[in-house]
């Protein structure tokens, strides 16, 4: 060992060591503070599916790769971070000696080909990702960026570190090519050769190199480890556990998509019936009263902004943008917690936990912060403020997009639940809505005895269950189908097409009672479980000795089918439950409807939130639709799991739009410049919103908003009357 060498040695073990001890102190604080968090104790159930889905995720990059060149792109990168890791370890051999080499593998060929393939695509890879960030930066001209609120420095340190981490690989196997102790031939390793036919024969260049590549590597972790909150660079660590953590691993996309987690105190699902404000959680209001999940969740966040580029609130200049969100909660919980490990925090009566000597020795920075509501505006010091809270209308494109899995949806709600149970703080006007809903069972408030107003002028009799001995289907006709003018046409138009096609059905009419929906997203979970216990009592009744295959329903709603299939379960309903479109789609494939005449000006289809996204059904309504235009659909820009909100959900449906341009405007605006006469919906809460927009843009004599049902209806009965449009909605 050479002078040199010794330098490069001791240099080498210096940095490494305080790298590692710095390392290992902050992964015990980022430990520390996500096990602040409530128990959620079903996150370690189905551990085998968890761990497929964890690799399938990670290895395959499933989530990433939506984003087409972002994603191959993050894959190299990834693969190269993982695999020339082998790497950074063989530089601790090359700053002994530079002719030093990994044991046992460093002297394969093969092991030098796949390093050096890795290492090319590697830089191919952080390049492109270099040049995405840089056209993307929120400073550029024109455009709201999705790096917008990021933390720009981190990521432009973590990807010049990569950028010289890759390059110094091959300036050590150059060194080694140019002194002639280079191990793998030109046609395995050509790069290498390449550099080292530049570089000088200099004996201890592979040392210094080395050493080079070693300081690199450690200052990226000495950087990270002073900064826990670095998620751009941590998530390379916590993107596999929180992964493996999520709600739902058999789901084919985001997790925490479709139903909404039950309300929960200490890690059990709240009872209504026993619940103590003063001992059980009613939602959150403190940030250590998320699950250790969601406080994994906040850490995992890679400041990405996939999430905020598809918000339709963000997009139509409301304050919230999920990202943001997280990194707010983020940000606090960190900067909370020396307070709270100290012993500090509040009870459920808002009481203080620690004593004063508990709390004598924290900074003064650590107690405001202990301090801070969680919902708040800017003047109350509030994390986050009522309005970001608010414009969420929960329509899951965020968790659609997470590449890690991050469930924003359920963190907003929670946060809402809280507001709503124990505060009483939400939008007046959507008082009215919760105020009908308790006393009339539907948000209008409209009287019970008009649920079947909408049978009336039918040339055939509606079965009511009760009323006939056995059916296939219940129609669950839903409060907008019952009550809103043009809801009900497509409530005619599906009783229509089933009694044409011969489907044996029937319907609860008076007995019949809001789903819920509206109630459990603005956060009043406590309406939600009376109106869901109600039903699934009702329900049972109807479906009595039936199993569960064969206790179908019908829901023209999709959130009412969302409810139904997926949280009413979680109250001892079990349903098999179809999306009308569904249905019909089937009755046209198997020849039950026969559309005979094409619906002409051009046709786009607006998928729903809680149809499309949340649910997975975007092929159904789409063959109903091929079938009866006989021809191709003209797809909006965004469609599918990408498709644009209308705006209504969350229950902002009975919320006034005050900030920014209205969320059905923007889409309205992207419908019309297909050119498509008619703009199909599968969803009584779309059609409101978006006949708006086009009667707010002028349009109402050019474009027509209808049901999916309603397009299939003329084109099997070509008698039927064109009047949707014209009718006026009481939902306004």
């Amino acid at each position: 060992m050479g002078s040199v060498q010794i330098v490069t040695t001791i240099l080498a073990a210096g940095i490494t060591a305080v790298a590692v001890w710095l390392a290992v102190r902050a992964v015990m604080k980022m430990t520390a503070v996500i096990r602040l968090g409530q128990p959620a104790p079903e996150r370690f159930a189905d551990k085998g599916a968890r761990t497929r889905k964890m690799l399938v995720e990670t290895a395959g990059h499933t989530r990433m790769l939506k984003w087409g060149v972002v994603g191959a792109a993050h894959w190299f990168v990834m693969v190269g971070f993982i695999v020339l890791s082998l790497l950074v370890l063989e530089a601790y051999f090359e700053v002994v000696t530079p002719t030093g080499g990994l044991p046992v593998i460093g002297h394969w060929t093969v092991f030098g080909l796949a390093t050096e393939i890795i290492t090319v695509l590697g830089l191919v890879g952080i390049l492109v990702l270099m040049a995405i960030r840089l056209r993307n930066r929120p400073s550029r001209p024109g455009g709201r960026s999705r790096f917008t609120g990021s933390t720009m420095w981190q990521g432009y340190f973590v990807e010049w570190i990569v950028l010289l981490v890759l390059v110094f690989g091959l300036v050590i196997r150059g060194f080694k090519v140019a002194t002639d102790h280079f191990e793998y031939p030109v046609w395995a390793t050509p790069v290498s050769h390449a550099v080292g036919a530049i570089l000088p024969d200099w004996s201890d260049g592979a040392s210094v190199a080395a050493l080079i590549k070693i300081v690199i590597s450690m200052t990226w972790l000495i950087v990270i480890s002073l900064n826990v909150t670095m998620g751009v660079a941590w998530h390379r660590f916590l993107a596999f556990p929180n992964i493996f953590f999520k709600r739902d691993p058999e789901k084919p996309a985001g997790s925490g998509l479709g139903p909404l987690r039950p309300m929960t105190s200490q890690g059990k699902p709240l009872d209504f019936e026993e619940a103590d404000p003063e001992k059980d959680q009613f939602g959150v209001a403190q940030v250590e009263q998320f699950t250790w999940k969601g406080l994994l969740d906040f850490s995992t966040c890679t400041e990405c902004g996939r999430c905020q580029s598809q918000c339709p609130a963000w997009n139509t200049g409301k304050p919230l943008s999920p990202k943001l969100l997280v990194l707010s909660l983020r940000d606090h919980a960190y900067a909370k917690a020396p307070y709270l490990l100290a012993g500090g925090g509040k009870d459920l009566t808002g009481e203080e936990k620690a004593t004063q000597a508990q709390l004598a020795h924290l900074d003064v920075l650590s107690l405001a912060e202990g301090d801070k509501p969680l919902i708040g505006t800017a003047e109350e010091g509030g994390v986050i403020d009522p309005d970001v809270l608010w414009s969420c209308t929960t329509c899951g494109a965020c968790v659609e997009q997470c590449p890690v899995d991050i469930e924003h949806v359920d963190h907003i709600v929670d946060m809402r639940r809280y507001q709503v149970l124990i505060e009483s703080s939400f939008p007046s006007e959507a008082g009215v809505m919760l105020r009908n809903l308790e006393n009339k069972g539907n948000p209008w408030g409209a009287p019970q005895n008009t649920r079947e107003d909408w049978t009336k002028g039918l040339d055939f009799e509606v079965p009511r269950v009760g009323e006939v001995d056995d059916f296939e289907y219940l129609f669950w006709v839903g409060c907008a189908g019952a009550f809103e003018d043009r809801a009900k046409k497509t409530t005619r138009a599906v009783a229509t097409l089933l009694n044409e096609a011969g489907v044996s059905f029937a319907i609860l009419g008076e007995g019949e009672t809001c789903s819920g929906d509206p109630a459990r997203r603005i956060g009043n979970e406590f309406v939600f479980q009376m109106l869901a216990q109600q039903n699934v009592e009702t329900l049972n009744e109807a479906f009595e000795g039936r199993e569960k295959t064969k206790r179908k329903i019908v829901a023209t709603c999709p959130h009412c089918f969302n409810t139904l299939g997926n949280e009413y379960g979680q109250l001892g309903g079990e349903f098999e439950v179809v999306h009308h479109t569904q249905l019909l789609a089937h009755l046209v494939s198997t020849g039950k409807l026969t559309p005979v005449q094409p619906v002409d000006g051009g046709v786009t289809y607006h998928d729903p939130c809680y149809l499309g996204r949340h649910n997975r059904v975007f092929a159904a309504p789409r063959e109903v639709l091929g079938d009866s235009i006989q021809g191709e659909l003209t797809e909006m820009p965004r469609n599918s799991e990408r498709s644009f909100c209308c705006g209504a959900g969350g229950a902002r449906m009975w919320m006034e739009e005050k900030i920014g341009k209205r969320i059905n405007v923007d889409r309205v605006e992207e419908a019309m410049a297909t050119g498509a006469k008619t703009v199909a919906v599968g969803c009584p809460f779309c059609s409101t919103m978006l006949n708006d927009g086009v009667n707010g843009k002028g349009a109402g004599e050019q474009v027509e908003v209808i049901d999916v049902a309603s397009v299939l209806l003329r084109s099997v009965k070509p008698e039927q009357p064109r009047g949707d449009k014209e009718s006026t909605s009481v939902a306004g």
